[in-house]
């Protein structure tokens, strides 16, 4: 019989003999085995410009915490994880909290559903209510800085400076296109060793050529996630010939990326760090008792929030989240490609992108390109705009009419509604039955949850809505189960705090 206790297969994971140079920092990541046999890989941060000081004791524990990020993966597998480094008080309690929600999160989302990659019988594992996943002893030690040590620091940065974790998505353009007009934008791109850059490569070009804050850090942990699967047993050996929209394990990888921002956020003095989530990422779930976040914690709004938490606990006073989580996966398209064609054109929202005479192009097979081709046919624009072909266009739309899409239910049921009542898709009985109107997802929506203002900062409200309300068609909030129209203006924007005003 499988049980949780089954994939506690390996013996300790140490993250351990950290260096910091001033454009880049370095850990190793050991393995020791059930048998004694110990692997190891190197976790690289590389910069363009000057960060890091290795006389500095916050620039240690920054590098501390950027190298330690990985191995948050990892906590229902190991006996032991050691994070060998500079670590206060703060970031032992978030590296702690975090590896729990994910264990939680890997199990509910990887282990207990229908996964390719797990070996049998390791894909036959029964549910198990516990009051604690993580299976590691997580345990804190600083073998090559004892000498150094961290005071809490109180900095002020400027709340005019936004920091973009940037791809080639929609929501990061969105969001920079956004910025670009009400304060000042540094896009972040980070460069990592895979071919998830290639959706990036088109975006990044044009920011470099037009926007001078762009910076493009590189990190090795794609290699580390791949390297890491070598060493579970309970994967398959051919992972990487399995075709899947999942990954195997992981579902702490935003953070990876994330704070490879920090050490540009810190420098600069910003004070706003922004991911492109629109609605419909904030999400809980239920498995035989066990709460999770649908393997969307590090998209939702409770991620930013404990970001924003954990920046305020360290002094930073930075603030995390994301400018669209009133808007539709739709919306978001709309006022991308109405208000800011020029960066329209550089989206690549697919994850098998290619490479055609040094541009990148989406692959026009995946689930994301078929709903990206839905929604823009959908609002009456044209998809060649962003790399794909009218072959593609029409395998898109004929796909359309066979398989459904990843949105929640009034969202994709829109979509197929707006789909169909356009001629786009053939009417059969896949989507009619898909297909049904929701108004709100195309208004702004507001609920106690997913879109709550108290998780925007009063300073971006006012002319961020303005420029939404140019292209919503009006705006809802949810009460008892329904929504219904309101008129947002300047009382409701003001009245509502912000849960990080106060300390």
């Amino acid at each position: 019989m499988i049980t949780i206790e089954s994939f506690k297969v390996l013996k300790k994971l140490s993250v351990t003999n950290l260096q910091i140079e001033t454009k880049k920092v370095k850990a190793s990541y050991f393995v020791e085995k059930m048998s004694g046999e110990i692997n190891s890989f190197d976790l690289i941060y590389s910069y363009e410009h000057a960060y890091f000081n290795k006389k500095s004791a916050s620039d240690v524990n920054l590098a501390s915490m950027m190298l330690a990020q990985v191995a948050i993966n990892y906590g229902l597998f190991f006996e032991t994880i050691e994070f060998d480094g500079l670590f206060d008080k703060t970031d032992q309690q978030f590296i702690k909290a975090m590896v729990e929600n994910t264990s939680r999160e890997i199990l509910t989302n990887k282990l207990l559903i229908k996964n390719e990659f797990l070996k049998a019988p390791f894909d036959n594992l029964l549910p198990e209510k516990k009051d604690k996943y993580t299976q590691a002893n997580i345990i804190f030690s600083n073998t090559r800085f004892p000498d150094f040590k961290l005071e809490k620091e109180e900095q002020q940065p400027d709340y005019d400076k936004y920091a973009i974790l940037s791809s080639g998505g929609k929501d990061s353009l969105l969001s920079y296109g956004i910025i670009t007009e009400i304060a000042d934008p540094y896009p972040v791109f980070i460069n990592e060793a895979g071919r998830h850059w290639f959706s990036a490569v088109n975006s990044y070009r044009h920011y470099k050529n037009t926007e001078p804050n762009t910076e493009k850090p590189w990190c090795n942990s794609d290699r580390l996630f791949n390297w890491m699967l070598k060493q579970l047993p309970f994967i398959k050996e051919n992972y990487s010939n399995i075709r899947a929209d999942i990954y195997p394990i992981r579902l702490w990888t935003v953070a990876v990326f994330l704070f490879g921002v920090l050490p540009v956020a810190r420098k600069k003095g910003i004070g706003n760090i922004l991911i492109g989530d629109e609605y419909d990422t904030t999400v809980k779930g239920n498995l035989n008792g066990i709460t999770h976040y649908n393997a969307l914690y590090d998209q939702s709004k409770y991620f930013d929030n404990a970001l924003s938490r954990y920046y305020r606990d360290k002094g930073w006073n930075m603030y995390q989240f994301s400018i669209l989580r009133s808007l539709s996966e739709m919306l978001i398209m709309k006022v991308l490609i109405k208000r800011y064609p020029n960066l329209q054109k550089h989206q690549v929202s697919c994850h098998a992108a290619h490479e055609v005479d040094g541009k990148m192009y989406p692959c026009g097979k995946c689930e994301k390109c078929r709903r990206i081709i839905g929604m823009v046919k959908a609002l009456d624009e044209s998809p060649e705009a962003c790399g794909y072909n009218q072959q593609q266009i029409d395998n898109g739309l004929q796909a359309l009419a066979s398989k459904s899409v990843k949105q929640i239910g009034s969202d994709a049921a829109h979509l197929y509604h707006m789909l169909l009542d356009k001629n786009l898709i053939e009417k059969n009985t896949f989507t009619e039955k898909a297909a049904k109107k929701h108004n709100e997802i195309m208004k702004l929506r507001f609920d106690a949850e997913r879109s709550n203002l108290e998780d925007l900062p009063q300073h971006i409200r006012k002319p961020l809505f303005e420029i939404f309300a140019e292209y919503a068609d009006g705006s809802v909030k949810r009460e008892n189960n329904k929504w219904l129209d309101f008129e947002l203006n300047d009382d409701f924007l003001k009245n509502t705090k912000y849960k990080f005003d106060e300390k």
